[in-house]
């Protein structure tokens, strides 16, 4: 078995070879932006969103951290910290997950299928109970208010501390690391 140090880099190569933009925050390989597309045939299909994933020491043995950075209307999501209710990825993590996983398969199935019953936004649930149209109604103003590409830079800087902004000039400067992977 690899260390877990290898592993994270195998893992991060991967999605990146899985055509997702990812933006690394600081020198490491434990702090990183990916954006993720809405899923198809659900109301968050045409929105883009800055997910924030951080990978604890102790990964794969242990589940990451992810946080939506623009804003997301969803039961399972904090509408203020973008914090994610996700069961997979909270209680039932198994290091033979990856992080190729979360996005083509977690979060995506989170989306389609939320868990009203156990809310980290009430308002969201309530209304999904109450009035499943007026919830994908909300959904999708939510879509065209804060998750279009525009979005997912201005979210960034909303959200970061001062540390990261300063952080954030290097971008520019740092597109070797997804140097060859367009953009979907």
């Amino acid at each position: 078995m690899s260390s877990p140090s290898k592993r994270r880099e195998m893992d991060l190569m991967k999605l990146m070879m899985s055509d997702y933009k990812v933006e690394m925050i600081n020198d490491g390989m434990q702090e990183f932006y990916v954006e993720f597309h809405g899923p198809k045939d659900s109301p968050y299909q045409g929105g883009l969103w800055k997910v924030r994933v951080e990978l604890p020491d102790a990964y794969p043995y242990k589940s990451p951290s992810i946080g939506f950075i623009n804003k997301i209307y969803h039961p399972n999501v904090d509408e203020m910290s973008g914090s994610v209710c996700l069961d997979v990825i909270n209680q039932t993590w198994s290091p033979m997950f990856d992080l190729v996983n979360v996005f083509e398969v977690f979060i995506p199935q989170l989306l389609l299928y939320p868990n009203p019953s156990d809310p980290l936004n009430g308002e969201a649930a309530a209304l999904m109970m109450r009035d499943k149209a007026a919830y994908e109604q909300k959904v999708k103003e939510y879509c065209e208010k804060y998750a279009k590409p525009e979005d997912i830079g201005a979210a960034a800087e909303e959200k970061s501390s001062d540390e990261e902004l300063s952080d954030g000039e290097d971008y520019a400067s740092s597109d070797e690391a997804v140097q060859g992977h367009p953009d979907p």
